[in-house]
């Protein structure tokens, strides 16, 4: 029945994006509607010729109805003659990046599983395409930012009813609590920039938006993300001061009083437990990372150039492969013992794909992260500053935190990553028609 829905509304959406052309008012409906679908993520996603029992970062070619929606903005796009498919230097370095990891497809020993993360990695540029059609077509970055305020809000109820119901680490609309944890750092520092600053209508919103997220990366009890939280905040607040307008620094130090007394009160409560969570953290949990680090060391000094194979990690690390054997690791275990995925993003890589596709994404994540830097200073003293200065305190805490996870290869993850990245791209594009507009309005 599942399947038959999903055909039935991959039907609906060439004329959905015919009615969207006719009237692109109704684009913010979509793209809500697009948010919206990653709210119910896990119940409006499909997998073709999955296999769920596998171990690796994508266990099959995933279909959400996030893409569905996202097809129909990227079909307006085109109609309105606004669809761009390389529309940036950030997407030539993704391409860089998905082509290097194609030579891996050489060493794997499953190439459908290899398929199903090349897949991902397709529906992730998809993704990107349909955010900067929207914004090219409507030029609406406010209507995309409530929508996002609105997830972050929806997140946190779902959290409080889990809560209620007595769930230690709630996962919220991800797969896993530490997928929440990370995604919510982001939506924490942008909501926090732009309450920060002066201007915004619809502030209460993006105030909301900021305690739910902040409340969702404590809630889970993620070590790392609540470490990242003081450091991520500390960069935002950083930019946030120095590029507002000097009229509004002020304003600035007055709304971070109220928020830094509620933030003690709230650490003050759930504290109690997140020493529990720090104290209680097992030896074994951290010699599991560093064996499996080494693992992963191991595939790359014998795959240095293409790697092991993309998404074959599940498979490479047991048996009849003895990399597990190599680096010390489970060497007393049975043939059928299924090993963990080594706990960073960056070794996990480095051991599918090879070191020049990790250098790849490696220079993809940092051109994102100093173009928000760069946006914030050249959009200093407008509201598009604090977009910049929000998403850079977020990057740093997602990338820093990608030392200890692999959740950035995670499908919800990166979907929320390409759609801040396509929002970067349009307000970095269009920076001096926003400055002057934004000028224009502080004139009258």
């Amino acid at each position: 029945m599942k399947y038959a829905i999903f055909f039935m509304a991959l039907l609906g959406v060439p004329p959905l994006a015919v009615i969207l052309s006719l009237n692109k008012s109704l684009a913010k409906y979509a793209v809500w509607a697009m948010v919206g679908a990653l709210a119910a993520y896990q119940s409006t996603s499909i997998n073709f010729f999955s296999n769920e029992t596998y171990r690796g970062s994508a266990r099959g070619m995933e279909v959400s109805l996030a893409y569905l929606m996202a097809l129909a903005l990227v079909i307006l796009g085109a109609v309105k003659g606004r669809l761009r498919l390389v529309p940036s230097a950030g997407t030539w370095i993704f391409i860089a990046y998905f082509l290097l990891c194609l030579p891996s497809l050489a060493t794997a020993e499953n190439l459908l599983f290899s398929w199903f993360e090349i897949w991902k990695m397709i529906m992730m540029y998809l993704t990107y395409l349909s955010v900067r059609a929207y914004l090219d077509v409507t030029g609406d970055v406010k209507s995309l930012l409530k929508g996002l305020a609105a997830f972050a809000v929806w997140n946190l109820l779902l959290i409080a009813k889990a809560h209620v119901s007595g769930v230690y680490q709630p996962d919220g609309s991800f797969a896993h609590q530490n997928c929440l944890a990370m995604a919510m750092l982001l939506f924490a520092n942008l909501f926090f920039a732009v309450y920060m600053s002066e201007g915004w209508r619809g502030s209460w919103l993006y105030a909301a938006a900021f305690v739910a997220a902040s409340g969702c990366v404590v809630r889970t009890y993620s070590r790392g993300a609540i470490a990242m939280l003081p450091v991520s905040f500390s960069v935002t607040f950083a930019l946030t001061f120095l590029f507002a307008a000097k009229s509004s620094r002020g304003r600035v130090l007055s709304r971070i009083a109220p928020v830094a007394l509620a933030g003690l009160v709230g650490v003050a409560a759930i504290m109690p437990r997140v020493l529990e969570r720090f104290q209680t953290a097992s030896a074994e949990s951290a010699n599991t990372r560093v064996e499996l680090a080494l693992c992963a060391r191991e595939m790359i000094l014998d795959e240095p150039l293409r790697g092991v194979g993309i998404n074959n990690w599940g498979l490479k690390i047991n048996y009849p492969y003895d990399y597990a054997e190599r680096a010390g690791r489970f060497t007393n275990r049975g043939e059928d013992f299924a090993d963990g995925v080594v706990e960073t993003v960056y070794l996990l890589v480095g051991a599918e794909c090879g070191l020049p596709a990790l250098a790849a994404m490696v220079v993809w994540f940092l051109f994102y992260l100093f173009r928000c830097v760069r946006l914030s200073a050249r959009l200093s003293g407008t509201l598009y500053a604090a977009i910049g200065a929000g998403l850079a305190g977020g990057l740093v805490a997602n990338y820093l935190q990608s030392f200890l996870e692999w959740v950035l290869r995670q499908q919800m993850n990166l979907i929320i990553l390409m759609v801040f990245f396509a929002l970067v791209d349009y307000i970095h594009a269009n920076a001096r028609r926003l400055k002057a507009e934004e000028g224009e309005r502080n004139a009258l």
